[in-house]
Order: C-alpha cells, then sequence, then structure tokens
C-alpha cells in the first residue's frame, strides 16, 4: 500500500468531502424512515405501556421481513448506477421495470408468509396470551403494508442511483406528516372514531408507505428525462441482468435478516419477563435504531468511495478512503454516545408517562450508550467491505456476532443471571465489539495485503 499517498492531507480532505456530500442525502431519508416508527411508538405510548408492548411485538417479526427485502433489492441501486457510470442511461429503466415486479412479488409474498406464520409464532414462543394475542392484531395489519413499502424501496434506489437522492427524502419526510395524523387519528380515537391503539399505529404505517410508493413513483413517471431513461419502454427480456440484480442483493439481505432477526428475538426475551419489559427495551431499541441511520447513511458514502478505488485498482484510495469513513462515524459514536448518557430519563420519559417503565428504559438506555460506537463501526465496515468485493464475510461475521454470540448472552444475562432488561443491553455491547473488530480487522488486512 502506497503509505504517503493515503495519508496525503489534501487527499483525505477531498475523500472527507465527498463522504459528507454523499452521505448526508441518504441519512436524512433513512432518519425519515426511523422518525415514522418513533412517532408511532410515542404517541402509543402516550396512550398506553401495555399497547405499546403489543406494539413492539407485532412489529418486530415484521421488521425482520422488511429489512430482508430492502437488501433484496438493493441490486436496483448498484445496477441503475452502474448503467449510467458505463454511459447506458437508457437502460436504467429496464432496472427500474425489473425491480418494480420484484419488489411487487416480494412485497405479496411477505404479507402472505407472515398472515400465515406470524399468529402462531407469537403463541408459541411463551408469551402471555393477551400480549400474544394484541400483537397478533397489530401485526396483521403492519403486513399489509409491505407491498407498497417494497415498491416505494424500488423507486427510492432507483433515484439514489442515478445520483437524486433528494426526492426520495422529501417524499419520506411527507410521508412522516400523513403518518402522524393517521396516528393521532386512530390511536386514541379522534373525531368519533374508536381507540385503536396499536393496530391504530399498524393502520397509520399502512396508509403512509401507500402514500410513499405513489408519491416516489409519481415523481419517476414526471420526470422530464422519464422517456430519455426508458422508464415506460418495456425492455426485452434480459435473463443475466436479472440474475445479476438479484444476486447483489442476497449477500445484504441474509445479512440483514441474522441481524434485525437476532435483534427482534431480543423482543421475545424481553416478552418472556412481561409486557413492561417489552414495553422498556422498545424504547431502548428505538432510540438506537434512530441512532443507527447516521452510520448507515455513512456506510453508503463510504461504499461509493471505496468502491471507487477498489474499481480503479487503487490500493492506497481504498485504504484512505476507509480510515476517513471509520474516523467520521467513530466521533459520531463517540459524541451521540456522551448527548444520550445523561438524557436518558428525560428521552424515556419522552416515550410513556408510565413511572415503572421509565424506570426501568432509562438505565438501560444510559448502558446502550456503550455499544453506539462499535454498532456505528461495524455497518460502515461490513458496507466498505462488499465495495471492494469481500461480500459474504460481513455475513458469515454478522452470523457469529449476533446470532451465535448475543442471543444466547442475552438469555442467560436477563432470565437466569436476573439482569432483566440491562442483560440484554449488555449482550449487544459484547455482540456489537466483536463485529466491529472482526469486520475492522479483516478491512486491515485486506489493504495490508493490497489488490
Amino acid at each position: 500500500m502506497d503509505r504517503p499517498a493515503a495519508q496525503n492531507p489534501s487527499l483525505v480532505r477531498a475523500d472527507l468531502a465527498q463522504l459528507l456530500k454523499l452521505s448526508w442525502p441518504v441519512v436524512l431519508a433513512r432518519l425519515g424512515i426511523m422518525t415514522m416508527g418513533l412517532t408511532d411508538a410515542v404517541v402509543v405510548g402516550r396512550f398506553s405501556a401495555q399497547q405499546l408492548g403489543y406494539h413492539a411485538l407485532g412489529w418486530a417479526p415484521t421488521s425482520v421481513v422488511l429489512t430482508a427485502v430492502v437488501g433484496l433489492l438493493s441490486g436496483v441501486q448498484v445496477m441503475t448506477a452502474r448503467a449510467i457510470g458505463e454511459g447506458r442511461r437508457h437502460e436504467t429503466g429496464a432496472v427500474l421495470r425489473r425491480g418494480l415486479g420484484y419488489g411487487f412479488w416480494i412485497g405479496v409474498a411477505s404479507t402472505v408468509f407472515l398472515a400465515i406464520a406470524g399468529p402462531p409464532f407469537l403463541h408459541v414462543i411463551g408469551l402471555e396470551k393477551d400480549l400474544a394475542d394484541g400483537a397478533t392484531r397489530a401485526l396483521l395489519v403492519f403486513s399489509l403494508s409491505l407491498t407498497g413499502y417494497a415498491v416505494s424501496v424500488v423507486a427510492s434506489f432507483w433515484l439514489e442511483g442515478l445520483g437524486r437522492p433528494g426526492p426520495a427524502a422529501a417524499a419520506m419526510w411527507a410521508a412522516n406528516v400523513v403518518n402522524l395524523a393517521l396516528v393521532l387519528l386512530f390511536v386514541p380515537g379522534t373525531l368519533g372514531l374508536p381507540a385503536m391503539g396499536a393496530v391504530g399505529a399498524a393502520w397509520g404505517t399502512f396508509g403512509a408507505r401507500t402514500f410513499l410508493a405513489l408519491t416516489t413513483l409519481g415523481y419517476i413517471f414526471l420526470m422530464p428525462e422519464a422517456r430519455a431513461l426508458g422508464v415506460f419502454d418495456k425492455p426485452e427480456r434480459n435473463r443475466a441482468a436479472e440474475a445479476e440484480q438479484r444476486r447483489i442483493g442476497y449477500g445484504a439481505g441474509i445479512s440483514n435478516f441474522l441481524e434485525v432477526s437476532a435483534f427482534a428475538s431480543m423482543n421475545v426475551i424481553a416478552g418472556w419477563m412481561g409486557g413492561l419489559a417489552v414495553a422498556a427495551w422498545a424504547i431502548v431499541l428505538n432510540v438506537a435504531a434512530i441512532v443507527f441511520m447516521v452510520p448507515l447513511g455513512l456506510a453508503t458514502g463510504a461504499a461509493v468511495l471505496v468502491g471507487r478505488a477498489y474499481g480503479a485498482r487503487d490500493p492506497a484510495g481504498v485504504a484512505r478512503a476507509g480510515a476517513v469513513s471509520f474516523a467520521v462515524t467513530a466521533v459520531f459514536g463517540l459524541v451521540i454516545s456522551l448527548a444520550i448518557w445523561p438524557t436518558a430519563h428525560m428521552i424515556s420519559g419522552g416515550y410513556t408517562r408510565d413511572a415503572a417503565t421509565i424506570a426501568m428504559a432509562a438505565p438501560a438506555l444510559a448502558l446502550s450508550c456503550l455499544f453506539f460506537f462499535p454498532d456505528a463501526l461495524q455497518v460502515v465496515a461490513a458496507q466498505s467491505l462488499r465495495a471492494r468485493g469481500d461480500v459474504w464475510l460481513p455475513t458469515c461475521t454478522h452470523l457469529a456476532s449476533y446470532i451465535a454470540v448475543m442471543i444466547p448472552m442475552a438469555y442467560w444475562l436477563a432470565i437466569p443471571m436476573g439482569q432483566g432488561i440491562d442483560g440484554i443491553v449488555w449482550a449487544v455491547i459484547v455482540a456489537s465489539f466483536v463485529s466491529g473488530a472482526l469486520l475492522l480487522g479483516r478491512f486491515w488486512m485486506l489493504s495490508r495485503r493490497g489488490l
């Protein structure tokens, strides 16, 4: 590796500027996704701590499937960017059309799967019957929104691949306004409607995601250059391109599935401790998920920088892009931890007025500040490795860290050792450090080898 080139201050500054330019629109859009979840949790939590438990458990299986769907559709973004880079702009329309068909059927299959498997799953994992019944009602409504969301993801990824993430971010925030109006209407029961609690929040999510899909597609169809990009042209069947578009998403889809499955299982462990523990863990997890959106955006920027350098066969550029991305991520992780730690009680109080829930959630949220730093680094490192062609190692690392380490440790610490929610948080801390160390070590090792 050419270390002087990698350490050139002007090149470092250029990479830093590019990273921030590429990342902030993605961060804004991803924060919009989590703000929708935050809105639901706050409105439902302030309505009823019990309903918040239903909401969290009903959402958990849905989130696993949804995140896997997002990963499977990531080929839309990559194939669009490739077509633009190769000067084949007209072929991006074919990528979009393939993605919409693929995304639609994935969404339908996901809805059917959750409707059939979700209710029995919630009733056989050891939850109290009332908790399982309440979560089932919310899950069934959540599942109906997956097709619309899959379509919106395809449209957003296509716009991001074109280098136009702004419209997708704007549509997401407009959908947040729709979601807020609907949950305020449905959850407590306004304008003469019955109070629907967690189910009302789920219907709000359905309405917002449908709006998001229609808005992003409407923008694409009204783009002045839509016809030049091939949006309205039926493409010839290209089995190789179809297979490549699907293949790109397999690694990310499986990795997302493993990680989110592991975190969803934490809801189950909390459920074994009772509805109050589920509500407390829902607060911690929701805050952590919102924080995670920033490193997720940084990961996208890092992947672009590393991918460009890797494509140019520039080992010093690969190492420099990784180092800059990791440094920015580390600073963010430390700053956000120092901001949340002293305000954990106040943040918890924003979700619910139930004193018992706050008393359980606030210490766990303060403790969770220990995993924000490694968790941020591991996602950026994973995306950087995929960008330099190491697709499956991050998947194996997530399997080892979050499935093999976190799940059994969370159960052991939370229940047999009697640490409750704090035990779950300690397991996440350990798993995040293991994952981050393995992924950063792998990136460093490959950088030492060169390309």
